[in-house]
């Protein structure tokens, strides 16, 4: 088949067809197709390359390499992309409430779970409702809370399914450890043949000082720590751990009006020091006889009513810039203090 140049009739050549179209090469006696964009980015890249890969393509093709292109920058064209997969969004994991640290094996959700739990007297630390419109299941649990005096507090609901998604509208944190009698207290002191020796927290948040406190306690012989369920700290898996072990050998005691329970005490003869920064030297205090020792929050200290109910007020000497001492540093002091002074 003849090819011409133009209207002249006259035949092109093989160098005619050469200038004219550089999509054609020429490879010993035939002639092939010049390299497709795909052939070049593998020939960029060092994949068999052959030693004529530079010879640029038509003029005004799709195959044209515009001067300084860069082929390792450019992705050949290889149809529409398809939308790339993306993982479904994990589930919530539960996190530990920092000012509590509970674990998962101490988190109830659901009303049955909560429910049962509160029927056979597991120590229930707080109740958390979600604030809403709440069902005859919902009230019912609220109800046999409240009876136990276990403290219910209606939060968001946000709140609870940034701890689990699982939560029914209703939480429930349960103790660590169990909790005893103030009774049982006096009792152990009665068996072992000694007096009274106690110690009461008034306000105390941090686990990590009751932990403390409660290992102190067992160190000096106390017979027991007595808390109060409101605003106050409780056995969490965090105050248990920091106790180390101390826990199994002192008993805790959660009583819902601690000034009452204070008013108890009196009538069985025990003495009540509260730690105040107006009071008597502690090194001038004598410890000697049934004691209860109440040891307040760090910067608020004790209560009003508790300091009226008390029957001594005991310091620590300040002679540097800081105004108070931490929570569980003080009542190591003092504990010791008193049972040098009982001996």
């Amino acid at each position: 088949m003849a090819f011409y140049k133009d209207f002249t009739k006259k035949k092109m050549t093989r160098e005619d067809h050469l200038r004219s179209d550089g999509k054609w090469e020429e490879e010993g006696t035939r002639y092939r197709k010049s390299a497709t964009q795909q052939d070049k980015q593998r020939w960029e890249n060092g994949k068999n390359r052959p030693d004529d890969a530079k010879r640029p393509g038509r003029p005004g093709s799709r195959f044209d390499t515009p001067k300084g292109r860069d082929f390792k920058k450019d992705k050949p064209f290889d149809g529409p992309r398809k939308p790339e997969f993306k993982k479904p969004a994990p589930k919530p994991e539960f996190r530990p409430e920092p000012e509590t640290g509970f674990a998962p094996e101490n988190l109830l959700s659901g009303r049955n779970p909560i429910r049962e739990a509160i029927k056979s007297g597991r120590d229930i630390e707080k109740l958390l409702v979600a604030k809403g419109d709440l069902s005859g299941t919902a009230k019912e649990i609220i109800a046999m809370a409240k009876e136990r005096h276990i403290p219910v507090q209606m939060v968001e609901r946000t709140r609870l399914d940034e701890i689990t998604p699982h939560h029914q509208g209703m939480l429930a944190y349960a103790s660590a450890y169990r909790y005893y009698d103030v009774e049982d207290m006096l009792a152990e002191a009665r068996e072992k043949s000694e007096e009274p020796f106690l110690v009461v927290l008034d306000g105390v948040t941090d686990p990590m000082n009751l932990g403390a406190i409660i290992r102190t306690a067992a160190c000096v012989g106390a017979h027991g720590v007595i808390v109060p369920e409101r605003r106050a700290v409780g056995l969490t898996p965090s105050a248990v751990k920091a106790s180390a072990g101390a826990i199994e050998t002192v008993k805790v005691a959660r009583v819902t009006n601690l000034t009452r329970t204070l008013e108890m005490l009196k009538k069985e003869g025990v003495w009540l020091y509260a730690a105040d920064m107006v009071g008597d030297d502690y090194r001038k205090v004598n410890f000697a006889g049934p004691m209860a020792l109440i040891i307040g929050a760090e910067g608020e200290g004790v209560s009003r009513l508790v300091l009226e109910a008390s029957d001594f007020r005991v310091s620590l000497p300040m002679r540097g810039g800081v105004g108070s001492l931490n929570a569980s540093v003080a009542a190591g002091i003092l504990m010791y203090a008193a049972m040098s002074g009982r001996e």
